[in-house]
């Protein structure tokens, strides 16, 4: 094999009339009687090789017997194009490479699928030849975009005094939410491991250590269940502070992503990104991560409701709609029926509607509401001719979760999203507990180690519902790019917490009392943040599934198709681990 001189997308006019060897695949094949065009890709680009039978007919006669994919090794003469035959789509685009002589270093077998046109072939086919589809350019541009954004993260943070620390990968069984993957011992039978769900515990640790500013792109951990923007292991550049308060980490945040936006994809973001509380985006967009690319709001609908003579929504709780602007005229009855089979998957028991015509409601619900009642609605909502409103009552949580999804899908359908823009915001305020209805007892809305408002601790034992924490989450385009809080740092604090949590004084010890001995020694203020580098780049690339931002990821049932893991292991394996499979075959 020849040593390259160059990538295939550096040439161009300051090269012509030097001789340079080439090392890549075969992208494209022209044939042109006595002429080949070969179009040369490596990651850096393409080159087009120019195979004339009059100067080197043994190149040419190798040429001939070519196929997309091959690698080759190719030397020639660059040449200049014609003025016609400049390509303004490549970065050689000016140039060409007049082939004295190549070898072929690996010819391919036949392709399972088509390498320039990912969509020829399923997801999951894709999958299975992960190593060929990541020979695409969107790929291949994706994860550019990450190893950008893992340097200008790096850069931003060692800038500001942040130290670089890795913390075990093979820990403490401590469930913080979801289940944890754990790892049999072979030295201590009967016991076992966890891969880390995030560095939660180890990272507070380093604080009480001295170490104030920490940070680390992570690998971690959850045994959960799956969607589009969700790896059984991801990636996370986690971060924490000692000496701070939320503002301190927001500031530092928003300065992060500012820094990762610019320099990856050169996008300006605001120096300040908008705070929006918990109860507020819930209430006006139904989520705790809005997509502000777009406005349709959520509006109270209970107050005509109730006086109207549609009695199923008098009992519900909340009564909340959706107004969606001049295309009531193309929303027919079939289009509102899936809708509503939308709004039932996500919730809600059905989807009432009205359209506005004329000055008056029709259609759907209208009838139940009087002409004043009707003029009262159409004048206080704003509503237009040909505007047609959704509304859905029930608990609140059901109303938020079902009006909040049908909102971003109806923003898709009527092309409401502008792909180019992104609008940033911090979610503060949250609940710090949820009750659990099945288990009978709280959990923690974040993790059992975030803060409560200062100012609501009392209420941990009088009304812990209200009780708010010291939480905040950085938001973008509808997606959560992280979260973080201000930590407990006062035993006292976390043991009452603890047992808010139903986690007994025994059960506490035996998983976190490493941590409840440590916050006895100087436990400094201390709080942080993990941002989901996998979501980021998502958002980055412009691409809605995280799989296509990961080289090797897992399927939404958490297998690996290329390598078909999870796979069995030996009975030898099974004995040396002291583990029995109660369901082996």
């Amino acid at each position: 094999m020849n040593k390259s001189t160059h990538t295939c997308g550096e040439l161009n006019t300051r090269q012509v009339s030097k001789t340079v060897c080439l090392n890549g695949w075969v992208n494209t094949i022209r044939l042109h009687g006595q002429v080949i065009f070969v179009d040369i890709r490596d990651r850096y680009g393409k080159t087009q090789l120019v195979f004339n039978a009059e100067k080197s007919k043994k190149a040419f006669d190798t040429a001939k017997k070519l196929s997309i994919e091959d690698v080759i090794s190719a030397i020639g003469d660059v040449q200049a194009r014609g003025k016609n035959a400049i390509n303004p789509d490549m970065k050689t685009g000016e140039i060409e490479v007049i082939v004295n002589s190549i070898e072929i270093l690996n010819e391919t077998a036949p392709l399972p699928f088509v390498i320039t046109d990912r969509e020829s072939a399923s997801e999951d086919f894709r999958l299975k030849y992960r190593y060929l589809e990541l020979r695409t350019d969107e790929l291949q541009r994706n994860l550019m975009l990450r190893h950008n954004a893992y340097q200008s993260a790096r850069k931003y943070l060692s800038n500001n005094n942040f130290m670089e620390i890795e913390t075990p990968v093979l820990m403490k069984s401590t469930p913080e939410g979801a289940r944890d993957y754990l790892v049999p011992s072979r030295l201590h039978n009967g016991k076992f491991y966890a891969l880390p769900q995030s560095p939660q515990t180890y990272k507070q640790l380093l604080m009480i250590s001295g170490f104030d500013r920490y940070f680390q792109i992570v690998k971690c951990f959850r045994d959960e269940d799956l969607r589009s923007d969700r790896q059984p292991e991801f990636t996370q550049i986690d971060i924490e502070m000692s000496f701070v308060d939320e503002d301190d980490i927001m500031k530092m945040a928003t300065g992060l992503t500012r820094q990762i936006f610019k320099e990856v994809i050169d996008i300006d973001l605001p120096e300040t990104f908008p705070i929006m509380k918990y109860f507020n985006a819930m209430e006006k967009y139904g989520t705790d991560k809005p997509d502000l690319r777009f406005e349709m709001p959520l509006k109270d609908f209970k107050g005509y409701s109730n006086v109207s003579d549609f009695n199923v929504f008098k009992s519900s709780e909340s009564v909340k709609c959706l107004i969606i602007e001049n295309v009531a005229d193309k929303y027919f009855r079939k289009v509102i029926d899936g809708l509503t089979d939308f709004a039932k998957h996500h919730g809600a028991k059905g989807l009432a509607w009205m359209k506005v015509g004329e000055g008056e409601l029709t259609g759907g619900i209208a009838k139940f509401f009087g002409d004043d009642l009707q003029k009262k609605i159409i004048s206080d909502l704003k509503l237009k001719n040909n505007d047609i409103i959704f509304l859905i009552g029930d608990d609140r949580e059901v109303v938020w979760q079902s009006l909040g999804a049908l909102r971003v899908e109806i923003a898709k359908r009527e092309n409401l999203i502008d792909k180019n823009t992104y609008k940033p915001l911090w979610i503060v305020d949250m609940p710090m507990f949820e009750w659990d209805e099945e288990e009978r007892r709280f959990s923690a809305v974040h993790h059992p180690f975030t803060s409560p408002k200062l100012e609501d601790l009392p209420k941990l034992k009088t009304d812990p519902k209200s009780v708010l924490s010291r939480g905040y989450d950085i938001v973008m385009n509808g997606y959560e790019l992280g979260g973080g809080s201000i930590r407990i740092h006062q035993q006292d604090v976390q043991k009452q917490v603890f047992d808010l949590l139903g986690i007994l004084k025994e059960e506490a010890q035996q998983k976190f009392g490493f941590l409840l001995e440590a916050l006895k020694y100087g436990a400094p203020p201390h709080g942080g943040i993990a941002l989901g580098l996998d979501r980021l780049i998502m958002v980055l690339a412009g691409t809605d599934n995280i799989r296509d931002v990961i080289a090797f990821p897992k399927t939404t049932s958490a297998t690996s198709l290329m390598d078909e893991s999870p796979s069995e292991v030996s009975k030898r394996q099974l004995d040396e681990l002291g583990l029995e499979l109660k369901n082996r075959k």
